[in-house]
């Protein structure tokens, strides 16, 4: 790149920053053509993913209720850690009601009036309630999308740092997400032979932070990536996904696509759990 493609590519995405206004203000001031530092020369090459292979379903309803039916979910979560790491959960606790709302919460948040999103555009991870659009905004091609993030847990201290539109949903849905979690914690830890509590911990559960990605509509699909491949830096990702599907995964060097599941939510073990499980199985021979 010549200095002055540089300056350009900065200059760009300079811009782009300080109008705060997300990939939501280019599809409200009507573009029709793809702006350069969205293009993504991969996405010539995009796999379409396969629609052959299904994940693991697995069904919560009678985790507790006896000894059998516990070890039958500990049996398939293990399974389907060591042969994906990833699954479907159903009967996992969660309303469908909050589910539906949750994702609303988002929505109503990125479309709403731009004065009224300002004031929580940062890239300050650390705060308490961000919203932004592309932290790595110097990439080669940055992703179409517009993210908001909360600290949920500890719970937050200072709600008037969260937008109104969407804190009570917030709240209420990161409650049944921290319990669903401590009950996926013990069930990894029987999984893998040991006392229900010992990924709780071992401060597995210390922290929970809620992401909410919102995809408006790309003029060019052909050319950008709303999310870019990626591993989730966490022990574990639960994920809530709309109907509109294009959530891949990396299964034996093919992407498989997840296909909406009403009232499911997706179980994806991150980094730092796998980081965590290689040591138990090193310790373990």
């Amino acid at each position: 790149m010549q200095q002055g493609e540089e300056m350009d590519y900065i200059a760009e995405r300079h811009a782009f920053d300080e109008t705060k206004a997300g990939v939501k203000g280019l599809v409200d001031a009507g573009i029709t053509k793809l702006p350069p530092m969205f293009v993504d020369k991969k996405a010539k090459f995009l796999d379409h993913g396969t629609d052959e292979l299904s994940f693991p379903v697995i069904d919560l309803k009678g985790v507790n209720k006896d000894a059998v039916s516990r070890a039958k979910v500990v049996g398939e979560v293990q399974e389907a850690c060591e042969k994906f790491g990833v699954f479907q959960l159903v009967n996992h606790g969660i309303p469908l009601t909050v589910m539906d709302e949750m994702l609303d919460g988002v929505r109503r948040f990125n479309e709403q009036d731009l004065d009224a999103k300002k004031e929580f555009y940062s890239r300050d991870t650390t705060r308490s309630f961000a919203y932004t659009s592309n932290l790595a905004i110097a990439s080669s091609a940055i992703n179409w999308k517009d993210t908001i993030q909360g600290i949920m847990f500890p719970p937050p201290s200072n709600p008037e740092q969260f937008p109104a539109i969407c804190w009570n949903i917030m709240t209420e849905y990161s409650s049944y997400v921290m319990k669903l979690g401590i009950l996926l914690l013990e069930l990894f830890s029987e999984a893998l032979g040991l006392d229900k509590n010992y990924l709780k911990d071992m401060d597995c559960a210390k922290g929970l932070v809620l992401k909410g990605q919102y995809y408006p509509k790309c003029p060019e699909p052909d050319l950008a990536f709303g999310n870019s491949s990626h591993t989730d830096n966490s022990f574990f990702t639960v994920l809530l996904q709309d109907q509109i599907g294009g959530l891949q995964v990396l299964y034996e060097n093919q992407w498989v696509n997840v296909l909406p599941m009403r009232g499911a939510l997706l179980v994806n073990i991150a980094d730092l759990m796998q980081a965590s499980l290689r040591s138990l199985l090193i310790l373990c021979l």
